[in-house]
């Protein structure tokens, strides 16, 4: 009976970079960085801690890989449409992509050994910029502005106490429960006009403000 369980036994997946990476970001998004060790990575591979040396240095070579496997799921701006809607079209798949990943958000620009996907996503945007018109120095600032909204609105919209219509609303029927409506009468005003109206989603305000930059952008470049 023993011989025949292993010879219909499933052979095991050979261990790989990539295996090793994509479990070690499959652990974060279930239970955040915290929840990122070597020790709980093999447990979750079935393999021997050690086993995990021969595809990573370390954990913090293990950081850097994922951060370059995330970089790689946003991919490149695309070609061929201009700088503003490349610079639109990236930033929405990097939002996209965080929001899948939101304990990546401070990890994204903190590796000193930047990967392939990593440098490659970098080049292409400092491309696509230049290509548009933008100088060497507008072409960084861009950048730099571009990636603070974009980390930024993230972490924000990670941290906020509520996700669906039912709880932005309970919550702020808590909050407002506490004080007169005289009191603070403009918080009052746009929760009641606007928050709390049918359709109303924090993510969208995300859209608002990033073409608020791109059009500020457009006016300045050069």
């Amino acid at each position: 009976m023993a011989a025949q369980t292993d010879q219909t036994a499933k052979p095991r997946t050979p261990l790989s970079r990539d295996r090793v990476l994509r479990a070690a970001i499959d652990l974060a998004d279930k239970g955040g960085l915290g929840s990122l060790s070597m020790r709980k990575l093999a447990l979750t591979l079935g393999v021997e801690a050690m086993s995990l040396y021969n595809h990573v240095a370390n954990k913090d070579g293990i950081l850097d890989g994922v951060v370059d496997v995330i970089f790689g799921e946003i991919g490149l701006p695309p070609t061929g449409v201009g700088w503003k809607a490349a610079m639109r079209q990236r930033a929405l798949a990097a939002r996209d992509v965080l929001s899948r990943h939101p304990w990546a958000i401070g990890l994204m620009e903190s590796r000193s050994k930047p990967g392939r996907a990593t440098l490659q996503h970098h080049d292409t945007v400092i491309g696509a910029l230049r290509e548009g018109g933008f100088s060497i120095p507008m072409a960084a600032h861009a950048y730099s502005v571009l990636d603070g909204y974009i980390y930024g609105f993230a972490l924000t919209h990670f941290n906020l106490p509520f996700e669906t219509p039912q709880e932005t609303e309970e919550l702020a029927q808590d909050i407002m429960g506490r004080f007169s409506a005289n009191e603070y009468p403009h918080l009052t005003e746009l929760t009641t006009q606007h928050v709390l109206q049918p359709g109303y989603d924090y993510a969208k305000e995300f859209e608002f403000g990033l073409d608020l930059i791109l059009d500020g952008l457009e006016r300045i470049r050069s």
